[in-house]
C-alpha cells in the first residue's frame, strides 16, 4: 500500500512503444485479451511479450487449443529476433488442449489448465486461441451462463495464482456478445485496414483497468525484430502548441547553416532549437542547403539525423554526407518502408536523436514524406505534422525541413500544406528570368523573435554548394510577378541603394 492505495506493479512488455501506450507497462496479475482478425499479429505479440517477460523466477505457460500446433507455431516464431530457444522447456512451456476441448466440456478444460498451473506455478499464462474454447462450448450445447461462469472462474483462479493472463482470440468487433469482454481487465485490439494498395496495421487499447492508457489507434509494424508500436510523439512542457506557436524558446546561440552569406542574412545564423522550412521548386537547391547544414554541424563537433524521402543523402556535398554517415556522425532514418505513418517517422527520429545525442535534424522533403504515407494518413498530414514538429522541439534539436513548391511566378506560397505557421523560420528559393536565362534567388521570409535581412539575393550552385551573390533590386512584386525592364542587380558592397 502507498498512501492508502494498493500498489500495482507494471510489467515491461519488451514491445517498443507498447509500454508508453499502456501508460507505463502492463499491470501485473491482470486478465487480458489480445484480439483481432486472422493475420493481424496476435500470436506474434503474445510470443514477443512472453519471451521478454519469462524468466526462471517468472515462468510462462502457453496453452494452444484448436489453432496451429505448437511445433508449427514455434517454427515460424523462431524467425523473429526475440525468440530465445534456451527458454523453451525451461522458463517457457507449451501445452496442447485440443483433446480436452474436443468434447466441449469446459470443466475438463478448466481442470487441465488448473493442474498445469499448480504443477509449474507460472507467473504468465497464455491461451491461444481462446475463441476456439467459446466455439467448442457452443457446439457442445452448453448454456451461455455456463460459459460466463467458466470465464469468471478462470479469471478468479489466475488472480489467486498471481498469474498475468492473456487470452488470444480471433474477434472482429467489440460489440460481440461475449462475456469474456466484461471479465477482462485489459483488451488489446489489433486491426488491419486496407485502402487501395496499402495495408496498415493499427493497435488500440480499448480497456485497461487502473491504467491511464493513450487513447486512439496506434500504428505498428512487424519486422524481423518483432512488433514495434508507434505511439504519438510526446509533448513536453516546452513544446509548441496551436495556441503558443509565436513564442519560441528564447536563445542567444546561433547555428551556421554552412553558407556564410545566408548566415549574414539571418543576422548571425539560425537560433539554436528553431525549426526552419526551406521551400522552393524542384532543382532550386533545397537538398544541397540541407546537406550543408548537416556538414557544418559535423565541422562544429555536432551530430545529426536525416530522413531523406526523395534522394539518398550520398548524392550531395561530393560524398561528404556519405563519409559522415559511415563514421556514425549522421544517423539515417530508413524511409524505404511502404505505408508509413507520421507517428512512425517521428518515433524513429526521436529515438535516433537520443541515440546520437544529435543537435541537427533534416527532413527532406515534406512532399516526399506525404507520398510515403499510407493513403489513410494523408488526410491528417497537417495535424500529424504539427504534432511531430512540436515533439521534435522538446528534444532541443534544430530542425530543417524542405518543401517542394510549384514555381508559379505570380503565386506567393511557402508550403502546399498550409503549415508554414508551424515553423519558427522560413527561407524561400525560386527562379526568375533574367536576359533569357533562369536565375535562382533566395530570401529569408521570417525568423521568429529575431531580426533578419529582407534582401532578395541571387545564388548559384557549384561543386562546393550554394554561392550567394548580389542583391536583386527593381524586382516587381516580392517573389511574385515577372521581372521587367526595371530589374537589375547590384553588388551588396555598393553604396548605391537606388
Amino acid at each position: 500500500m502507498t498512501n492508502g492505495r494498493a500498489f500495482i506493479n507494471r510489467l515491461q512488455t519488451g514491445v517498443p512503444g507498447l509500454d508508453e501506450i499502456l501508460g507505463g507497462g502492463l499491470p501485473e496479475y491482470s486478465f487480458n485479451i489480445i484480439a483481432g482478425s486472422p493475420g493481424s499479429g496476435k500470436t506474434t505479440l503474445a510470443h514477443q511479450m512472453m519471451f521478454a517477460l519469462a524468466t526462471t523466477q517468472r515462468p510462462a505457460l502457453y496453452f494452444t487449443v484448436l489453432g496451429e500446433p505448437a511445433l508449427k507455431m514455434l517454427r515460424y516464431q523462431q524467425q523473429f529476433d526475440f525468440f530465445d530457444s534456451e527458454k523453451v522447456t525451461g522458463s517457457v512451456r507449451f501445452f496442447n488442449l485440443s483433446d480436452d476441448i474436443a468434447a466441449g466440456d469446459l470443466g475438463k478444460v478448466l481442470r487441465r489448465i488448473s493442474s498445469e498451473v499448480q504443477t509449474h506455478s507460472p507467473a504468465l499464462v497464455f491461451i491461444d486461441s481462446f475463441r476456439s474454447v467459446i466455439l467448442a462450448e457452443r457446439d457442445g450445447g452448453n448454456s451461455f451462463l455456463g460459459l460466463q461462469q467458466f470465464i469468471q472462474q478462470l479469471g478468479t483462479l489466475m488472480a489467486s495464482w498471481q498469474a498475468t493472463t492473456f487470452l488470444i482470440g480471433e474477434y472482429f468487433a467489440e460489440n460481440d456478445p461475449n462475456p469474456v469482454f466484461t471479465v477482462a481487465d485489459g483488451m488489446i485490439w489489433l486491426r488491419q485496414s486496407v485502402e487501395r494498395n496499402s495495408v496498415v496495421r493499427k493497435m488500440e487499447i480499448t480497456k485497461m483497468r487502473g491504467a491511464a492508457t493513450l487513447a486512439g489507434l496506434h500504428t505498428f509494424r512487424i519486422t524481423s525484430a518483432g512488433i514495434h508500436v508507434f505511439a504519438p510523439p510526446p509533448l513536453g512542457a516546452d513544446s509548441k502548441t496551436d495556441t503558443d506557436l509565436t513564442s519560441p524558446v528564447p536563445t542567444t546561440t546561433r547555428l551556421s547553416l554552412g553558407v556564410p552569406e545566408l548566415d549574414e542574412m539571418l543576422c548571425g545564423g539560425l537560433p539554436r532549437g528553431y525549426s526552419l522550412l526551406v521551400a522552393g521548386p524542384s532543382g532550386s537547391g533545397k537538398s544541397i542547403l540541407a546537406g550543408a547544414f548537416l556538414c557544418e554541424g559535423a565541422r562544429c563537433g555536432e551530430t545529426g539525423v536525416i530522413a531523406a524521402f526523395e534522394q539518398r543523402p550520398n548524392r550531395s556535398r561530393r560524398g561528404e554526407i556519405t563519409s559522415l554517415i559511415d563514421s556514425g556522425r549522421i544517423g539515417v532514418i530508413d524511409t524505404r518502408a511502404l505505408n508509413v505513418s507520421v507517428d512512425e517517422i517521428a518515433a524513429l527520429l526521436i529515438a535516433e536523436i537520443h541515440r546520437l545525442k544529435a543537435s541537427r535534424v533534416v527532413i527532406d522533403s515534406l512532399s516526399g514524406f506525404e507520398l510515403a504515407l499510407a493513403p489513410t494518413f494523408r488526410e491528417d498530414f497537417r495535424e500529424s505534422l504539427a504534432r511531430m514538429i512540436s515533439a521534435l522541439a522538446t528534444t532541443g534539436a534544430t530542425v530543417l525541413m524542405t518543401s517542394e513548391l510549384e514555381d508559379r511566378y505570380a503565386d506567393l506560397r511557402f508550403s502546399p500544406y498550409g503549415t508554414a505557421f508551424l515553423t519558427d523560420s522560413i527561407i524561400v528559393q525560386r527562379y526568375i528570368e533574367v536576359d533569357s536565362e533562369l536565375k535562382r534567388v533566395i530570401a529569408v521570409v521570417k525568423v521568429r523573435a529575431s531580426n533578419h535581412s529582407n534582401d532578395l539575393r541571387l545564388f548559384e550552385i557549384d561543386d562546393d554548394g550554394l554561392k550567394i551573390q548580389q542583391k536583386v533590386v527593381g524586382f516587381e512584386g516580392l517573389l511574385g510577378g515577372r521581372p521587367t525592364r526595371r530589374h537589375r542587380t547590384r553588388d551588396p558592397s555598393s553604396a548605391d541603394d537606388a
